[in-house]
């Protein structure tokens, strides 16, 4: 794989952090000079987003171990065939949708379909919407009502967020990532502040993810309800729990963690999403047909926008299908298998040791891992010294393994890592090779002689960050973990 080709996934990422020294005719236009200052100021600082071509989806020799198709029925051609056998079971439906759910919009297909869903998570409804982010927005602006209190976890998704700062409910309150000591204190803050919520009259309203996919945390969700119940008797604190990165994966078929932990009744709303391990598109909202009410009445999101189409739906169902399949098993299982072998075997390592008490390397979800198999999912991340990062993804890449480095601002400032996602297609050996390709790059941090642009002291980059740091020299590049010279 050529690292530096122009249209490789590497430089376009880098050359578009790059401020814009000579302004296009357009630019020159107050309207766009005013958009090109906020990108510019993304530029300037690294945090600009690009479109890239994914190197593992245009060469063979490249790993995924980046990418949502956890259970590989994209990569697999399980879905292609599904989705096909789905439509030739329907040849006569109309593969659009014709209008909004509530004006001609909604069709048989799609009401069964639902139902399908439903039945899979144990809930009583289901509404599909066009992705989580949807589904969130729509959650956040119809339920909470005036005078409720949220309460959410610290590091609830984007999308959560900006469904919140839409909702009714203005009062809102964090607590902890998965701290439960902290999750009581802030109940009992709320019942202490908030005479309405004591009285059972209003209720709280709490935010969490079953999978955190920037961490690949586990949530407490069983600890948080009984808590909740305990603190909350007049049953006015309910969850609104976001499965996106647990579907499919976690619970009886990949039903996700409310199933795995029999809490169906218990959890007033839950959001599924097909982006993930369904390889697809959408989500639905789980509940009862109050909160089904509650969302076709008050959520903007659904009232004013096209119903899920035939073809949208057929392959959301295709999805469902598979996951429940001996082949949606056996995806879950190889899953839960590479990582499994992932963590023994870097933890085995013989730098193992060294490389974790001098900084270099950290997996958090390592904590209890082998006694709580729900305390993991299929993502894990790798932190090392704040200014090698990026050094390390350089090294993983020209080995030929894609992860995600992740900076701020998808994260806090100082808390960049390596996001490895495992999918049911990796093997062993694949696995095994990015095992060794990390110890590459310790013993290369350890080594004294290490190579590449040579900075002072700790910033001496390592070889494979300084081929790149010389090309981004020789262009006049600036950024990505790159030391002062």
């Amino acid at each position: 794989m050529d690292i530096f080709s122009p249209t490789g996934p590497l430089v376009t990422r880098i050359k578009g952090q790059q401020p814009q020294l000579q302004p296009s005719p357009e630019a020159s236009q107050s309207f766009y000079r005013n958009l090109e200052d906020a990108l510019d100021a993304r530029r300037t600082s690294h945090t600009l987003y690009s479109i890239v071509q994914n190197s593992w989806q245009v060469n063979d020799a490249v790993a995924d171990f980046s990418s949502n198709d956890i259970l590989s029925l994209g990569s697999s051609g399980l879905l292609r065939a599904e989705y096909l056998n789905e439509l030739a079971q329907n040849p006569a439906s109309n593969p659009g949708a014709g209008g909004s759910r509530l004006i001609d919009g909604n069709y048989t297909y799609l009401e069964e379909t639902e139902q399908v869903i439903a039945s899979f998570h144990g809930a009583e409804t289901a509404l599909l919407l066009a992705s989580g982010y949807e589904a969130n927005i729509a959650i956040w602006t119809a339920i909470p009502r005036p005078g409720d209190v949220i309460l959410y976890d610290a590091l609830v998704h984007a999308s959560t967020h900006d469904g919140m700062d839409q909702s009714l409910a203005v009062e809102r309150e964090e607590f902890g990532h998965n701290n439960i000591v902290d999750f009581r204190r802030a109940l009992l803050a709320i019942l202490e502040s908030k005479p309405l919520v004591k009285q059972g009259k209003r209720s709280i309203i709490i935010a969490v993810e079953s999978v955190y996919s920037m961490d690949g945390d586990v949530c407490p969700l069983q600890e948080l309800v009984d808590i909740a119940k305990d603190v909350c008797p007049k049953g006015n604190a309910q969850f609104v729990v976001d499965e996106a990165h647990s579907t499919g994966v976690l619970g009886p078929n990949g039903a996700g963690l409310v199933c795995a932990l029999g809490l169906e009744n218990e959890i007033a709303v839950v959001m599924h999403t097909c982006g993930k391990a369904l390889s697809s598109r959408g989500a639905a909202i789980l509940g009862n047909k109050t909160i089904k009410a509650m969302l076709i009445n008050f959520a903007k999101s659904i009232i004013f926008t096209t119903a899920p189409p035939f073809a949208h739906v057929a392959l959301m169902r295709a999805g469902y299908k598979l996951l429940g399949s001996e082949q949606g098993q056996e995806a879950r299982d190889q899953v839960r298998s590479r990582l499994e072998f992932f963590l023994e075997t870097i933890t085995s390592h013989p730098l193992w040791e060294e490389a974790t008490a001098k900084g270099l390397l950290a997996i958090p979800i390592l904590k209890d891992w082998e006694e709580k198999p729900l305390a993991t999912s299929h993502i894990v991340t790798i932190w090392t010294r704040q200014h090698c990062t990026y050094w390390l993804y350089f090294h993983l890449l020209f080995a030929g393994f894609c992860v995600f480095p992740v900076e701020h601002p998808v994260v806090a400032k100082n808390q960049s890592r390596l996001k490895v996602t495992f999918h049911a297609g990796n093997t062993e050996t694949q696995v095994e090779g990015l095992v060794v390709a990390i110890y590459e790059w310790v013993q290369e941090m350890l080594d004294s002689q290490c190579s590449g642009i040579q900075g002072k002291g700790k910033n001496k980059a390592t070889r494979a960050a300084g081929e790149v740091y010389a090309w981004m020299a020789g262009e006049k590049l600036t950024g990505f973990g790159m030391p002062a010279v």
